[in-house]
């Protein structure tokens, strides 16, 4: 049995990091989830910017709806829906077998709405998740403190969400409060509590931050421990009276995700952070590299504990090496976001020199 099909079996799903026309016309991401038991997927800025940015699979599309005069931002959000509306439809026999828990595809708000809440953030979500038609279709939003409310009051308006560029615990649990309450006013208000929800916890690029403070021993420790930090304060949640009571009246868990899950250090092994996280009721979405990486593996080794006292003894080493974590969480948010942003405005701009190349009129 491959290890992805042993992850799957603990109750951790796998879902894939990228997206593109070409692996949807292909077939390789149908492969993907027959052979490497792969049951979501997820998209972002940079994923996009690659997809469009290279051959001319999106060409004829960007041509006519040029013509029909879309604006860049019109268009690229038309053939990103499209995409993920295809692999909606592929991942909808999944989550139609899990009652809505598993079989999701994410689409992320622009980035430049990163510090704006009300109302364009709100607005956003819930004209991308209409305008995407399918009812296994995520929109992310950002988990920062402007963030936060956009999510609380989408998930009150029945948008389902994907909380990304969480860093921390506290980060974590403030998306976890903010989907609570927005179940809870639901509930108040006589409306249905099941509104899916993720959050997505970015695992890699702690250690990447630290690599050369650190000492060799701690190298490619801090994420791992960050990670398990945040995992007790989920299962500690969820076996709280209050997550308890919303359960009851059936509301769904609000599961964890861990994100940034491939190894940037080229010193380490492939499935560093995959073999480390695995714990049920979680989800691991994973470049493509390191999926197959995890496939060839002997498998799966030991869950990720719950108790979390081994993460903050390696966290309190890691704060007498000069590291301050609490600080480090919050410019890993803003780093990524900017990140994110950098890379749309990259999109935009590519996507702006394809229009002009592709609906250029020939000399006669």
């Amino acid at each position: 049995m491959k290890a992805t099909q042993q992850l799957h079996d603990l109750g951790q799903s796998l879902w894939i990091d990228n997206i593109s026309r070409e692996t949807l016309r292909d077939g390789s991401l149908a492969t993907l989830i027959s052979d490497y038991s792969v049951t979501g997927l997820t998209s972002n800025p940079t994923i996009f910017e690659k997809a469009m940015g290279e051959g001319d699979a999106y060409d004829e599309s960007i041509a006519q709806m040029a013509r029909e005069g879309r604006s860049i931002e019109d268009l690229f959000f038309a053939l990103a829906v499209e995409d993920l509306q295809n692999a909606a439809d592929l991942f909808a026999p999944v989550h139609e077998a899990t009652g809505g828990v598993d079989g999701w595809v994410s689409l992320e708000v622009s980035p430049l709405l990163v510090n704006d809440t009300q109302p364009s953030t709100i607005q956003a979500a819930a004209s991308l998740h209409a305008q995407g038609r399918r009812k296994n279709l995520y929109i992310k939003i950002p988990g920062t403190p402007e963030g936060v409310p956009a999510i609380e009051e989408s998930i009150y308006h029945g948008v389902p969400i994907n909380v990304t560029l969480l860093f921390s615990r506290e980060q974590y649990l403030a998306a976890a409060e903010a989907y609570m309450k927005g179940i809870e006013r639901r509930l108040n208000d006589g409306k249905s509590p099941v509104v899916e929800s993720v959050a997505s916890l970015f695992v890699s690029r702690w250690d990447a931050a630290v690599k050369d403070t650190v000492s060799p021993e701690f190298q490619n420790r801090l994420g791992i421990a960050i990670a398990m930090r945040t995992y007790k304060a989920y299962r500690d949640l969820l076996a709280s009276a209050r997550w308890k009571k919303l359960a009851a009246a059936g509301a769904h868990p609000q599961r964890l995700l861990w994100a940034s899950t491939g190894t940037k250090d080229p010193k380490a092994p492939e499935t560093l952070y995959v073999d480390a996280l695995a714990a049920p009721d979680t989800v691991d979405t994973m470049p493509e590299k390191t999926l197959k990486a995890l496939a060839r593996s002997g498998g799966v080794g030991e869950v990720m504990p719950v108790d979390g006292g081994f993460a903050e003894q390696t966290l309190d080493e890691i704060r007498r090496q000069g590291v301050d974590i609490d600080a480090l969480a919050l410019k890993l948010q803003k780093d990524g976001g900017d990140s994110f942003s950098k890379s749309w405005n990259s999109l935009m701009g590519g996507l702006g020199e394809k229009v002009t190349r592709l609906t250029a009129i020939s000399p006669s």
